[in-house]
């Protein structure tokens, strides 16, 4: 686990804490980066990501677990720019214990609004979203 007591360390925290959307950055089979914006929990300790089970990111981290993560986007999730970046590096993996998206209180709260902006519940958002990851920092990168 990343130490997040340095001053950048605590950055990094408060950001992952505020931010709504992320940039996961997979490795496809042609070996070419694949970023993708996503939602995310930050615990304190490690990100929980929900994805589609049918979806290309889960054969990427199957096949290679390092990820990178983009912070620092815009409220919309697309001016990676907008600000100055800091990135995570780290590791990936299918968090089968973990619950799913609609009983995952903090997480249902922190989307609530967007996900009824996809016209879905949280249990039609749990169902199509059904495969939880887990990225584990080990570096923290940016300014």
């Amino acid at each position: 686990m990343m130490d997040f007591g340095s001053r950048f360390g605590r950055t990094v925290s408060r950001v992952l804490k505020s931010e709504k959307i992320i940039w996961l950055t997979t490795v496809g089979p042609d070996g070419t980066p694949q970023p993708r914006p996503v939602w995310f929990y930050w615990d304190g300790a490690s990100l929980l990501i929900y994805r589609q089970p049918q979806g290309r990111k889960l054969d990427h981290i199957r096949r290679q677990p390092r990820v990178a993560l983009n912070l620092n986007t815009d409220p919309g999730g697309g001016d990676v720019t907008a600000r100055p970046r800091h990135r995570v590096l780290g590791t990936v993996s299918i968090a089968e214990y973990a619950p799913p998206a609609d009983k995952h209180a903090a997480y249902r709260r922190k989307y609530r609004r967007g996900i009824a902006d996809l016209d879905m519940t949280p249990g039609s958002f749990a169902r199509d979203c059904s495969v939880a990851i887990r990225v584990t920092p080990e570096k923290l990168r940016g300014f």
